[in-house]
């Protein structure tokens, strides 16, 4: 499995779209400072999540919803999947 992750920092006002194999540990990376461009906007919450059968096809994703270049479209997304 693969996922499409956003995630939210308060301190930033700012959401981050990304994809990865284990969440978990991909979500405690951001939270360490592990990526020096999502380090200063720890904590880091999850807010929303899709679930692919591999890789590429979470990347694409990721691509698509990047190339909206909209926090509305991203905020639309989060309150759809509640």
């Amino acid at each position: 499995m693969a996922y499409l992750y956003i995630i939210y920092s308060e301190r930033l006002n700012k959401h981050y779209v990304g994809a990865c194999i284990d969440l978990e540990r991909r979500l405690h990376e951001h939270n360490i400072g592990h990526s020096k461009f999502t380090s200063t906007g720890i904590p880091w919450v999850l807010k929303y999540t899709e679930q692919f059968l591999d890789l590429p096809a979470a990347k694409k994703r990721e691509r698509q919803i990047k190339s909206m270049k909209s926090r509305k479209y991203i905020e639309a997304l989060i309150v759809t999947k509640l």
